[in-house]
């Protein structure tokens, strides 16, 4: 089973991210890669979460980045061919049957406005503690609803993020202190 579970921070996950990301650059190079960042509640120290580090690797060109697909398959990565989203690559690392657990999300995505999203997001949440704590408790309920259905999981998150979200371009704009 590939069950939603939310586990207490571990600081770790900085570790583990830095590791992989080292990797994924060495493996993908600098000439598709512009950035990679950690993204999800994992990211947010403090933070429980799924012991999943969601990783975000920015590139130039998406087109492009469908020739890295063997080498982060020999990084034990398998990508999700069959994914609906045009605009991402994603890869599960340690997913049943080649492991026990997933540990590793890569979404490979343009340089574009999501990417910037995503990672406005979690430095939100980093500044925001009360904020954090807020989504702790959200997705701790969800979890517990949806244990058995990460798609209902993750859609349940989604209205909250795009309050947060509203929250941070306001802020931007210079609308809320």
């Amino acid at each position: 089973m590939d069950e939603v579970n939310i586990v207490e921070y571990d600081p770790r996950w900085q570790i583990l991210f830095a590791e992989e990301a080292a990797y994924i650059w060495q493996a993908l190079g600098n000439n598709l890669v512009v950035e990679i960042e950690h993204i999800g509640s994992t990211a947010v120290p403090g933070m429980a979460a799924k012991p999943v580090v969601d990783i975000m690797v920015g590139v130039r060109s998406l087109v492009n980045a469908k020739s890295t697909i063997p080498a982060l398959e020999s990084l034990g990565y398998v990508y999700w061919r069959e994914n609906p989203d045009p605009g991402r690559m994603f890869f599960v690392k340690g997913m049943p049957p080649y492991g026990k657990q997933r540990t590793h999300h890569v979404h490979i995505v343009e340089v574009n406005s999501e990417f910037w999203e995503r990672r406005l997001f979690c430095d939100y949440l980093r500044r925001h503690p009360e904020e954090a704590k807020r989504y702790e408790t959200l997705k701790r309920d969800l979890a517990a609803t949806f244990q058995s259905d990460r798609e209902a999981y993750t859609n349940g998150k989604n209205n909250y993020i795009l309050a947060v979200m509203s929250k941070v371009r306001c802020q931007k704009m210079g609308k809320i202190p």
